[in-house]
Parts: structure tokens; C-alpha cells; sequence
């Protein structure tokens, strides 16, 4: 896989380096990189922080998530080794079902395990190597260790090839290893700690997405903010600053957002159409209508756009034209709520249009 042309949304923050960094360094290959996934993405990666910031299950909704958009799923060292940052993998040659039938370990521990680092090789083909290490998880899921428990442990001793020599067991909410000499937690005192990366942006990120779940809008803004302050380069905290600004109604401060967004990523399809949403709703059509068009130019298959564009174009008098879009939005979407509405609405044109005639 290469970064050129590529758009990699990222999900929780990278252990190895500040997120701005390797915004930086994507952009320098030619590819884009957002703190989420939107519709442009082609790859998530999976960030190791996230490990130790959220649940398990709230991990795996959204892995899930990301499942559904249809982009390539992303190890954090994958993404290292597409960006030169991390040495590539040696040869390896067994399949992902040769994995599973040999270990003994769940499709989805073992697709979860792989996401999170838990092996030599980010994807299939795995190693020998490879091999030994998913027994041994599989005997730590046997004794009641969730995956999440055991990736979070392997990454304390540094590579994960350095587990094939010890014995893994469970012990009170903690991944036990044993040598020939003692026992230690993954991360005890006897194993030398990897250093943990700071990026304040990043924390104020994820600080934002909890006060934006909570419906706390105006603190979830001012988090965003600092954010975006933080780093020039990204244009999710700006986005979602302006989303947050619109839900209380600050109007200007969304636009102004979005706009932002704009300037640090012009491909950014949700902000052209979030924009044009704002500039609608306070009497700017012409702007809207600029706009919307804008995000359904980048994305063909962009339903909402196309609806809101008959829709904009309904209110304004241009009947015709709104018939047109809603015939293209019924062509993406024809059994939905918002296809009715669109039958509707088309049904209506023609009424009227034909009523002039």
C-alpha cells in the first residue's frame, strides 16, 4: 500500500508520534489524514492509545463502524511501515484460516489482536512466529483475559517477538509473564517501560469527543477549539468544532469552522455540505447552493447533498431543477423515509409545472 492518493482516518492517537506529525508526513507523500472517518476515507488505522483510553466494547463499536464504510482497516504499524517510519515485516506465508485452525483463537480475537499490534505482522500472511504467540493468547482467552486486556499488556516489554520465549498467564485483571527465573506483570518493574508520547492536542481531542457524546455542546466547542489551535493541520478539530458551534446555534462561529476546515483540506466533502447546511439556514442560498453543489461534485454517490439540493432549490422556486435532483437522489436511495419525501416532492413539481403549462 502507498500514501499517494490515500486518505487515512485515524481513531485514537498513535503511540509512536504526534498525530500532526504524521499528518505531515502523509501530506508529504501525497495522501490526506483526518482525525476520523469521513467520506473520502480509504484507510483507518487504529491508533494503540486507544487502548488504554477506551473500553473494549466501545473499541470494538468502533471497529465496527469503520467496518461498515467499507475502507481498509489499519494497524498502527501498518501505517508506520506505509510511511517509511517502521522496517518492514519479514517474509511470512500462513493464512489467516491457517492461524485460526492451528491457535485455536476466535476470527474476530484474532482480527482485533492483529489490529492493536498483538503480532510481528499487521496482516496475513503471518509468521511462525506469529503462530506461537496466537497459542499463547489463545490459552490467556481460555483462562477469562479479554483481548483487549492481552494487547494492552503485550506492547509494555517492547516487540511482541519477545513473548515467543515466555510463558503468558492470566492474573487479577493484569497478563502475567513467566521466565525461567521469575513472574512479572507486562508492565512490572522488572520489564523497562516504553516512554509515553505527549500530544496535548490529541488529549484535548479526545476530551471533545466525550463532551460532544454527553451533549455538552459549548465545552465540547471550546475543547475542539484549543484543539484546532494546537495544530493548523487538522482540519477534523475545526469540523467539529463547527458542528458543535451549530448545535447552539452560533452560526457565524460554525461557518467560520468550516471554513477553516476548508482551507486544510479542500477535499473535505462533509464540511463543503455542512457549510452549505449553515449558509441555507441563515438565508445565503446562493452560497448554499455553491456549496452543496461543491460536496456532490466530489461525491456522485453523496445522497444527502443531492436531497438537500432539491430541497434548496424546491424553496426557492426553481421547481424544475429541484425535480432533477430529487429524480438523481432517487437513483442512490429509492426505499427510504427520505425516498418518499423525494416521490413526494417530485409528484408535487410535476402538479405545479404542469398546472403553469
Amino acid at each position: 500500500m502507498r500514501a499517494s492518493g490515500e486518505s487515512y482516518g485515524v481513531i485514537g492517537a498513535l503511540k509512536a508520534f504526534p498525530l500532526r506529525l504524521a499528518a505531515k508526513r502523509v501530506a508529504s507523500l501525497g495522501g490526506r489524514l483526518h482525525r476520523s472517518i469521513t467520506r473520502g476515507t480509504t484507510s483507518v488505522v487504529f491508533g494503540r492509545t486507544l487502548l488504554s483510553r477506551q473500553g473494549e466494547a466501545e473499541i470494538e463499536h468502533r471497529v465496527e463502524l469503520a467496518r461498515e464504510s467499507q475502507a481498509h482497516l489499519l494497524s498502527e504499524n501498518g501505517f508506520l511501515r506505509v510511511l517509511g517510519s517502521l522496517a518492514k515485516t519479514p517474509p511470512a506465508n500462513i493464512s489467516r484460516q491457517s492461524m485460526l485452525d492451528q491457535s485455536k483463537l476466535g476470527g474476530e480475537v484474532l482480527d482485533l489482536l492483529t489490529l492493536f499490534d498483538a503480532f510481528e505482522h499487521h496482516a496475513e500472511p503471518y509468521s511462525f512466529r506469529d503462530v506461537i504467540l496466537a497459542k499463547k493468547y489463545a490459552g490467556l482467552v481460555a483462562s477469562g483475559a479479554g483481548w483487549s486486556a492481552i494487547a494492552r499488556s503485550v506492547h509494555q516489554i517492547g516487540p511482541v517477538g519477545s513473548l515467543t520465549a515466555l510463558t503468558l498467564q492470566t492474573g487479577e485483571n493484569k497478563i502475567l509473564a513467566r521466565d525461567s527465573h521469575s513472574l512479572a506483570e507486562l508492565d512490572g518493574q522488572r520489564l523497562l517501560a516504553l516512554p509515553e508520547t505527549v500530544d496535548e492536542a490529541e488529549d484535548y481531542f479526545g476530551l471533545a469527543e466525550n463532551a460532544e457524546a454527553a451533549e455538552l455542546f459549548a465545552e465540547a466547542a471550546t475543547l475542539y477549539g484549543h484543539c484546532s489551535g494546537i495544530d493548523n493541520t487538522d482540519a477534523t478539530s475545526a469540523f467539529n468544532l463547527g458542528n458543535c458551534l451549530r448545535k447552539i446555534d452560533d452560526f457565524d462561529g460554525a461557518s467560520l469552522a468550516y471554513v477553516t476546515a476548508l482551507k486544510r483540506d479542500p477535499l473535505f466533502i462533509e464540511a463543503w455540505f455542512n457549510l452549505g447546511g449553515v449558509l441555507r439556514d441563515v438565508g445565503k442560498v446562493d452560497a448554499a447552493r455553491q456549496h452543496l453543489a461543491k460536496a456532490a461534485a466530489l461525491d456522485p454517490s453523496y445522497a444527502d447533498a443531492i436531497y438537500n439540493l432539491g430541497a434548496l432549490e424546491y424553496d426557492a422556486g426553481d421547481l424544475a431543477t429541484a425535480r432533477d435532483w430529487w429524480r438523481k437522489y432517487l437513483e442512490l436511495d429509492d426505499d427510504s423515509d427520505w425516498a418518499r419525501r423525494a416521490r413526494a416532492g417530485i409528484g408535487l413539481a410535476n402538479r405545479m409545472l404542469n398546472k403553469v403549462g
